[in-house]
Parts: C-alpha cells; sequence; structure tokens
C-alpha cells in the first residue's frame, strides 16, 4: 500500500510535467519526493555579484542564481523581522496576520494558520532548522521535528509552547532597566564593527551553517525540509579579517541621496523617512564613516555566503542537488545612507522593500534565466507546496511562482504590497508594479509619493501631484485601498 505522502508525490508529478515542460515520462522517474533546503538571510539587501553590484564578492549565491531563476523584484511585505518572516511562512499578508512588530507571536489570534515547515511536516516531511526563521525567541516550535526552541523572548505577545521554565513576570521597574540596557546596545552596535577572530566557522553563522552540514547528513535520505537561517548582515557588521580584506573603502560610492542622518528629499512627505534604529542611532554618519560601515556590510555578507557555499557542498558531496528544491532569500531590504538612513525599519522605499531571491528546482524550463516579473516573499508558501506536489493548502495569499520558473518572461500581473505601522496601527503603505512605486502616509507629515522607477531609479523626485501621472496615481491609490481593506474582513 502506497504511503500517504508517496501518493501525494505521484498525484504532483503531473504538475511538475506541466510546469516544467517535462515530458510524463521524465517527470516519472522521481522516485522521491523533492527535498526542500531553504536558506534565509537577515537585512540583505540585493547588493550581490548575480544582482549587478560591481565590487560585492558573493561566488555562492551568484552560483545558485546562475543554476537557477534569480527573481530581479521581489519584494518583502514588512520592512522588519519578525512581521515579514511571519508573512512568508504563513503565505499571508501583514494585514491579515495582524502582526506589525517584532514582538508579536501569530499563533496567538490565529491558532488555525499552518506555517510553512509544519504543514510540510504534517505532510511526512523531516522538518529541520538551524539558525534564524521565525524571529528570535518566536519559533513555532511545533512545526520542528528537530532544532525548534521554545518562545522565551519577556515581554513577547505569545501563544503556543513555551520555554520549560518561563521567567516570572517581569516588575515595572526591569522593564524600565531591560529598556535601558537595550538602548545602550543599541548606542554601541551603532558604532561598531566587529573583526571575528579566527576563520569563523565555529562561531555565529559558521556555526549555523555547521549544524545544517549536520542535519543534511544526518537527514540524506529524506524527505526533508531544511531552513537554514543566517543571521549576516544583520548589524552589527562582522567577519573574520580575510573579508574585509576583499574590499577598501575606496570602492565604496555613496547614493545620490546620501546625508549625515535622515534626511527626506524635497517634494517627499517627512513621514517616509524614519529615524534610524540599526546603526548610527541618534548621531551623524560622516562621508568616512559610511564608507567604512559600507565595507563592513560587504564583509559580513560575503561571510555569509562563504557559509552558503559551505551549505551547498555538503548537499552536493551527498548527491542530493538532484532530487532537493533550494531556496534563497533575504527578509527585507536595507539601507546603507540612502536618505540619510541606515536601517529597513519604516522604509518603504525600493531599498527598504526590495529583496534577493533565488529558486532552483530541479528540471525547472526556467533555470540559469532572471525574471523580471514583480513577485512577493509570501508566494514562497504556495511554491514549495506546488513543486512537492503536495495539496494545496486553503487561506494563502500567494501565489505559486511555477509558471515564471517554467518561463522567466511569461505574462504576470500581480503587484507587490508592503506596509508599515506605528504603536500598532498602519500609517504607511505601498505598491509596486514593474514600472512604478505608489506609497501613502497618514499623519501630520504624510501624503502620497509616487515613483517612476524606469527614469529615477534612485526615488528622488515625487510625481504624486504631477497631472501627467494622475491617472497612474489613481489606478495604484485603489489597488494600495483594496489591499488594506483584507485587513478589515
Amino acid at each position: 500500500m502506497e504511503s500517504p505522502l508517496r501518493t501525494t508525490m505521484l498525484l504532483g508529478l503531473s504538475a511538475l510535467s506541466l510546469a516544467f515542460g517535462l515530458p510524463a515520462a521524465r517527470a516519472a522517474e522521481v522516485k522521491k519526493p523533492l527535498n526542500v533546503l531553504f536558506i534565509l538571510s537577515d537585512d540583505l539587501r540585493p547588493e550581490l555579484g548575480t544582482y549587478g553590484h560591481p565590487v560585492v564578492k558573493t561566488p555562492n549565491i551568484d552560483a545558485l542564481a546562475a543554476s537557477g531563476v534569480r527573481f530581479d523584484r521581489a519584494y518583502c511585505q514588512y520592512p522588519l523581522c519578525n512581521p515579514s518572516r511571519t508573512s512568508m511562512l504563513n503565505g499571508r499578508y501583514p494585514v491579515t496576520t495582524g502582526v506589525v512588530g517584532n514582538r508579536s507571536w501569530v499563533g496567538k489570534d490565529h491558532p488555525e494558520f499552518v506555517s510553512l515547515p509544519k504543514y510540510f511536516k504534517q505532510q511526512g516531511y523531516t522538518t529541520l532548522r538551524s539558525g534564524k526563521v521565525f524571529h528570535g525567541g518566536i519559533d513555532d516550535y511545533e512545526a520542528w521535528t528537530e532544532g525548534g526552541d521554545p518562545k522565551t523572548t519577556p515581554g513577547v505577545d505569545r501563544g503556543g509552547p513555551q520555554a520549560a521554565n518561563p521567567p516570572a513576570e517581569t516588575s515595572k521597574s526591569q522593564i524600565r532597566e531591560a529598556a535601558k540596557a537595550s538602548d545602550q546596545r543599541r548606542d554601541r552596535r551603532s558604532d561598531s564593527i566587529i573583526v571575528i577572530p579566527g576563520d569563523g566557522d565555529d562561531v555565529g553563522d559558521g556555526r549555523v551553517a555547521n549544524r545544517a552540514i549536520q542535519m543534511l547528513g544526518e537527514n540524506k535520505d529524506g524527505p526533508f525540509f531544511l531552513a537554514c537561517g543566517f543571521s549576516k548582515p544583520h548589524s552589527p557588521p562582522e567577519a573574520p579579517q580575510r573579508f574585509f580584506d576583499l574590499y577598501s573603502t575606496d570602492q565604496v560610492v555613496l547614493p545620490p541621496d546620501f546625508a549625515s542622518r535622515p534626511t527626506p528629499p524635497p517634494g517627499i512627505p517627512a513621514a517616509s523617512v524614519r529615524a534610524n534604529s540599526d546603526l548610527f542611532i541618534g548621531r551623524d554618519a560622516s562621508e568616512q564613516e559610511a564608507r567604512e560601515v559600507t565595507r563592513a556590510y560587504w564583509a559580513s555578507l560575503s561571510w555569509m555566503d562563504y557559509n552558503v557555499g559551505r551549505v551547498i557542498a555538503e548537499l552536493d558531496r551527498l548527491g542530493l542537488r538532484e532530487n532537493t528544491v533550494i531556496v534563497f532569500w533575504g527578509d527585507h531590504g536595507y539601507h546603507l545612507g540612502e536618505k540619510g538612513r541606515w536601517s529597513k525599519a519604516g522604509s518603504l522605499f525600493e531599498t527598504g522593500a526590495r529583496i534577493p531571491f533565488i529558486v532552483v528546482a530541479p528540471g525547472a524550463a526556467g533555470n540559469g534565466r532572471p525574471a523580471p516579473r514583480v513577485v512577493q516573499a509570501l508566494d514562497i508558501y504556495p511554491t514549495l507546496v506546488d513543486l512537492a506536489g503536495l495539496p494545496p493548502v486553503e487561506g494563502l495569499q500567494g501565489r505559486s511562482l511555477t509558471p515564471l520558473l517554467a518561463n522567466p518572461n511569461t505574462a504576470w500581473d500581480h503587484p507587490a504590497y508592503t506596509v508599515w505601522a506605528e504603536t500598532g496601527v498602519i500609517n504607511g503603505a505601498t505598491v509596486r508594479n514593474e514600472r512604478y512605486r505608489y506609497a501613502e502616509w497618514t499623519g501630520p507629515k504624510g501624503g502620497p509619493i509616487l515613483f517612476d522607477l524606469a527614469n529615477d531609479p534612485h526615488e528622488l523626485k515625487n510625481l504624486a501631484d504631477d497631472p501627467a501621472h494622475a491617472e497612474v496615481r489613481k489606478e495604484l491609490s485603489q489597488l494600495l485601498h483594496e489591499h488594506l481593506k483584507l485587513g478589515k474582513k
């Protein structure tokens, strides 16, 4: 008698054949369910060799892109770690999940949601976690066969399994002291560039790679869903010395809208340029300091790329490449001095919302070609379900990208949405199609913003009040307001 997983996989073969342009006989040669290797990076803007950066060295990610489909217009749904990851891992927009901060657990208000790894676990996969996948202290513990953590973040609005010994109720004075200590750490972090002693293989992202490599070896017979979450280049920028040696500050070209501190360009609402929350907190950034921190960011992401290469090398050594879908994803964008910002939080600009995203699916006809279409992070969930030949999941708000994996240039008229909230209330939202980005900010310092990315890639000229673009603004504003209504249903 066939196992449920085996039966589901066989039913999915025709879908694979259709999506990838494979003859049915070729698809039938697949004897095992596809494994999934999902690699995540934190605070990574698409500043990589494969995305055309002339200086940054990322040979391992570049090689992945060359063997799969690189999405050139991919966007997060929220420019902050927990809301972005919650949206992607549950396949629903932030206006639906209600998660708009780093201390909220989606399972509290929506226990009916089944996260991406939990769904694969329910379908018979061994689900494995190494590193940061959900947000720190807010892991979906029950989603993992191995590697899950109980929720431990003090003060987090959480549901589901807790730590075995939860902390005692926190007093107001303890909260104030914790906040003060956090501010002090943030101040130090804003000035810190860390050189890791030695080769770095036994600390931070090196340890994450080590654990992922171990998990691959222990579960090579599959089927597995392995999520490997690297924390770099999240601040503070850090790497072993050899990665700093790849770059010099002379190679850093500051952006045309560089400023010493957050500064909206003329004609752009002040609400759109929030204070820094990662680097240069509460102080100016000189041009030389900006170059030094950018160099450190590059070193940090090159170290992350090195660790990506270590994991992929083990996958290849075990002979698993031909039967494994590989996804590489960054959780949101990041400013490196654009508009005086050194953070992601609150940015609805292209720099804050655009992400690196690569899919390597065995046999996909589009492998080796870039996809210029607009896609969203929450498309990952239905795409992986589709590729694995598993039953569709009801309620997902993303779309399977298998048509674009078959033909990256196929027609695809689906815009991307990103929102931001202050004190739990959404006060900024943006919609992106292939040419334009339109945003609306509420409040006395808010207003509409329209950028023509084809002619203004640095987003310096607000066309919202330009009569020549009135119809574009009207159309995109209607789309944006329809999107926001999802949170009221």
